[in-house]
């Protein structure tokens, strides 16, 4: 099985509701094909002069996809601008910045290849099924990029108070789709760990040296070192723990309230995770309403809890309890910045409409491609999808670690 073989392969298309009008904020629509969005705005900022600050965008887009998404800059030209391999289109002014509140959904257009006849089969005969009862909404795997090889998160030794952790983490763990160039500054922050102003020496002029510099006349206060990282990383460490704990419990809320012989197992990168199967048309309906909130210490698991998220604190406290943690502390005390979003996440999402066709595979003699096209709501991940109709392991879900 192949998937994102060419960017071709995986088209997405972000959908607003947002109408240009008047006012201060230039609206553009970006394509783009091999980049990342944080690559292609900062080709917009060095071509246009324009500080980073001055644009909005709603979401991240895949890098190895064919994406049309969105974004606004502050008094931006009123213009188009090109570069190789994206396009960026003006189509008017709007009175605020453009947000992740202005996505409706999110529209998908996916070549799966290389299928074997089995595969094939099996995915064929998924699809009306996860037409009908949809997929748990759970954070994929992409968003645990900053995760480490092991498995552990900076965000995790945050919570636990252990600064110094968190920190070693961030600054000197390796990961797998580090350069070259990080390569080496991580190494030289493992040779030389504690010993600051030898550390200082062998490294460049970079955002570790800086942290390094401010250790050298604080060398205990890892926590201020901590909050002296780039405001965007320290979110991506937040998000991604949360997303993590969030996943475990809505894990723990499933296999608590569905039966087991109703569950399957669907293989992650580093795990397996329940979905629901062949529900009744009242449990498929009790549970596509549901929302849960993201852990966070403003949520507190108290008596005066609503109803709707009163066992749910129930799962919170077996997942924190797993994680050798109390919910107090996600209030991550001794710091301001940065804290644990608060909102709410549907438990369940519908392709809507999934329509399909399964064919010769025109790259790959004797094997077949799947094309799907959907629309998900923002947030949402098509790659779930993907997984549900053909990483599904029938072995009861009770099995799972």
């Amino acid at each position: 099985m192949k998937i994102k073989q060419s960017p071709d392969d995986f088209r997405v298309e972000e959908l607003t509701a947002l109408e240009p009008s008047d006012g201060p904020f230039a609206l553009y629509r970006l394509r783009k094909r091999s980049w990342t969005t944080h690559d292609v705005l900062h080709a917009i900022c060095r071509l246009w002069q324009i500080p980073r600050y001055r644009l909005s965008y709603g979401g991240l887009k895949d890098r190895h996809a064919d994406t049309i998404q969105h974004l606004t800059i502050e008094h931006g030209p009123p213009r188009d601008l090109h570069g190789s391999g994206w396009n960026l289109t003006y189509l008017g002014q709007t009175s605020r910045p453009f947000t992740s509140a202005d996505i409706r959904a999110n529209r998908f257009e996916i070549v799966i290849r290389a299928l074997s006849e089995q595969q094939t089969s099996a995915a064929t005969t998924a699809i009306p099924l996860v037409a009908n009862e949809g997929v748990v909404n759970y954070f994929d795997d992409q968003r645990f990029g900053s995760v480490c090889p092991d498995g552990d998160f900076v965000a995790r030794h945050m919570v636990r108070g252990d600064w110094e952790g968190a920190l070693r983490l961030a600054l000197a763990a390796p990961y797998e789709f580090d350069r070259a160039a990080d390569k080496a500054i991580k190494s030289t922050l493992r040779q030389f760990w504690g010993d600051w102003s030898k550390a200082k020496e062998h490294l460049p002029r970079c955002h570790a040296r800086s942290l390094v510099d401010y250790l050298s006349s604080h060398p205990n206060d890892f926590r201020g070192a901590v909050a002296r990282l780039r405001p965007d990383l320290l979110s991506l460490y937040l998000s991604s723990y949360q997303s993590y704990l969030w996943n475990q419990m809505v894990s723990h809320w499933l296999r608590t309230h569905i039966p087991a012989d109703h569950l399957v197992r669907v293989r992650f990168k580093r795990l397996q995770l329940p979905m629901p199967v062949r529900l009744s048309p009242q449990q498929r309906d009790d549970l596509s309403t549901k929302t849960f909130p993201l852990p966070s210490a403003r949520l507190q698991p108290t008596e005066n809890l609503p109803e709707a998220v009163r066992d749910w604190a129930d799962s919170v406290r077996a997942v924190l309890s797993q994680e050798n943690m109390e919910w107090k502390q996600l209030a991550l005390r001794g710091v301001r910045r940065p804290f644990f979003s608060k909102g709410c996440r549907s438990l369940i999402v519908r392709p809507e409409p999934l329509v399909s066709d399964a064919v010769p595979d025109d790259r790959h003699p004797g094997r077949f491609q799947l094309r799907l096209r959907f629309e998900l709501p923002r947030g949402s991940y098509a790659t779930l999808l993907i997984k549900r109709l053909l990483h599904v392991d029938t072995t009861p879900s009770e099995a799972s670690p």
